[in-house]
């Protein structure tokens, strides 16, 4: 793992002296809005990119779900229900939802997005590290901010064994995709 010390307040150290923050976007969906709406988000979202004048990194990952339970509870409500046209559409939807499961092709997005800052030979003084925190809080303001007028929520990742967590799967997924 590229850790070297993950901070109470969720900023991460790389081992390459690089800080940086993870933030998880609990996205809209777009396809839903009405076309003033779609047209307002993409408007909001043009600010977002212009406000942030640093660099950041936007990560989707995709886990393939297992949809075995959804079934057997849709079942389930399934034998308590006495009206037949209710029960042939369960019985569709099961079928539908089988055969999805049995294609693999069920899977749910989370993304995220990385602000970083590097420490160099110019801000090497005794609170440096304090100045970058600082920095990377700003950061995250900003683009929660600006996400939020698009119509997404942020969610600051703080908790060390999540960060790890997440680490590990993309660090994973990664090796992965380089075996193949």
């Amino acid at each position: 793992m590229p850790i070297e010390k993950i901070h109470e307040n969720g900023i991460i150290k790389l081992k390459n002296n690089k800080y940086i923050k993870i933030l998880k976007i609990i996205p809209i969906n777009y396809n839903l809005k009405s076309d003033l709406e779609k047209e307002a988000i993409l408007n909001s979202y043009k600010t977002f990119l212009k406000t942030c004048n640093f660099n950041i990194q936007i990560l989707i990952q995709s886990n393939k779900e297992d949809l075995t339970s959804h079934i057997s509870n849709i079942e389930k409500k399934l034998n308590k229900k006495e009206n037949k046209y209710l029960i042939d559409i369960s019985k569709n939807y099961i079928n539908y939802i089988n055969e999805i499961n049995l294609n693999k092709k069920s899977s749910s997005k989370n993304f995220y997005i990385v602000i970083s800052n590097q420490l160099n030979k110019k801000n090497e003084f005794n609170n440096y590290e304090e100045i970058i925190k600082n920095d990377l809080k700003e950061k995250y303001f900003k683009i929660k901010e600006s996400l939020f007028r698009c119509g997404n929520f942020i969610i600051e990742i703080n908790e060390k064994k999540e960060i790890e967590k997440l680490f590990n799967s993309f660090c994973n997924t990664r090796k992965n995709l380089n075996n193949t």
